[in-house]
Parts: structure tokens; sequence; C-alpha cells
């Protein structure tokens, strides 16, 4: 299948995933985000590729939710049914990338910020490269953070140190990252993708039925209760973003201001 925004390349039973909009530090457009439910699609079909390394195209891996789709400013006017429906559509496509058969591999180049630090979270491995950095920005612009991976952060980091990350939304650096959890193991920039393709052969190498059976098995006992918690994250959202403390954050970030909260 032709992308118009994901480069997909196979080797044997490794295939590499990369988010191709560089220009736009391939932000998470709804286009975006379609393309990246069909590729795990794709995938369910794919028996020969045993094993899937994400990547993002120029400096950075994403930057997040795109806030300038014109798509998306399109549900301004829309109704609350229309926007539940589109705001399903990063839930879904955070759950398809856990759900993946093949075992999956962030190569974390540069920043993973928002929705960018949700793909990597829901995926099975992450090596970071030594100038990477991961923030989850939520909350400065006055929402929850959603798309089912606040479950998926406390996994990798313990309770409190999701609270920092969430709350606070501030970047992490890789050093920090690699002694939380979050990541794996941190290599030189230019090792990245080498690496990462290492740890991919390494697991396309195991017997594809038991590893397979093996992720399925530790993410359904890991995250039994995730989406009992999580099942209303993106009506949180909505509620959210008609808050005024929403519109000032979104302003703030624009405007590159500090915002003034008022909890209203």
């Amino acid at each position: 299948m032709d992308y118009e925004y994901l480069l997909v390349e196979r080797r044997a039973h490794v295939a590499i995933v990369t988010l191709n909009r560089p220009d736009e530090l391939n932000a998470l457009s709804i286009d975006l985000m379609r393309e990246i439910e069909s590729v795990t699609e794709e995938f369910q079909e794919d028996v020969e590729t045993r094993a899937v390394v994400f990547s993002g195209a120029g400096e950075h891996f994403s930057a997040g939710r795109d806030l300038k789709d014109k798509k998306m400013a399109a549900l301004e006017q829309a109704s609350l049914l229309t926007k539940q429906r589109l705001f399903h559509l990063g839930p879904r496509m955070i759950r398809k990338l856990r759900e993946m058969d093949q075992i999956t591999i962030a190569a974390l180049n540069g920043g993973a910020l928002g929705g960018g630090a949700c793909m990597v979270s829901a995926l099975d491995f992450r090596v970071g490269a030594e100038d990477c950095f991961v923030a989850y920005p939520e909350a400065g612009l006055g929402i929850p953070l959603s798309w089912l991976s606040l479950p998926l952060c406390v996994h990798l980091v313990g309770p409190a140190r999701a609270k920092r990350l969430t709350v606070l939304a501030q970047r992490e650096d890789a050093r920090t990252l690699l002694e939380w959890g979050f990541l794996d193991e941190v290599v030189p920039k230019g090792e990245l993708l080498e690496r990462a393709l290492e740890m991919a052969q390494a697991y396309a190498a195991k017997p594809p039925i038991a590893a397979q059976m093996v992720k399925r098995s530790v993410n359904a006992i890991s995250s039994a209760l995730d989406q009992a918690i999580m099942h209303m994250d993106s009506d949180q959202v909505l509620l959210a973003q008609g808050t005024e403390d929403f519109r000032e954050g979104v302003g703030a970030f624009f405007q590159r201001r500090s915002p003034d909260f008022k909890g209203r």
C-alpha cells in the first residue's frame, strides 16, 4: 500500500515505519493518524514481518497532535457527536499500535511530545538517541493526557514519575528517561537506527508464534484494568476543551508566553 506521510521498508523479517512529515516535525495530523492505523492493519495480514521499528524523519520523532491541522480546526463548528467520533481516532491508533502482533521498537530521535510520546509508550521497546527528550504538554494546555496513554506511562515509570511527567508537562532528557525506565537504551545519535534494527533482528530471530503469544500475554497482564479506567478519556478532553483554561493554554502556546490559568 502507498502512503503519503509514512515510509515503509521491509528487510527480511524486520520492517521500518518512518513518520514522514519532517517539515511539520512529524506532527500527528488526522491524515497521518489514519495512515498509522492503516499500516497496523496491513501488518495484521503480514506473517513474514516479525519485528517493526518506528522512527521519525528529520530531527524529531513527533511533535504530537497537529494543532494547525485544518481538518481538526473544522471541527470547531461540528456537533458534539461528530467531535466524539473523531476524537476516538487517537485512542484507536494507540490501541492498534499496542496490539500489533509483531515486536515493536521505537527509535526515538529528537523529541517525542504529546501524541508522539503516547505512540512511543505504546510500543514494546524504546531506544533513544543521546539528545532525545519526551514531554507530555497536555496539562500545560489545560487538558488531561488521553489516548489511553496515562496507564502506559504509569506502567513504564511508576505513579509518582508519571504524575511529574503529565502534570508538570516538562521535557525530560534521555538520561533521566533511561534511569526511570521509559527508555530501554540510550545510544549516540548516529547509531540509533542501527541499534534499533539490531534489537529488532534479535527478536525476529526467535520463534514468532511463541514470541507473539508471550507479547500478548504480558500486555494482557500489565494492562488488565486500563480500559476500565480510561474508556472515557476522550470525553474528558472534550470537556476540558470547553474551559477558559484551555483557550488560555492554547493562546499562550502560540504567543510563546506563560499561561495564567484560572480554574474555569
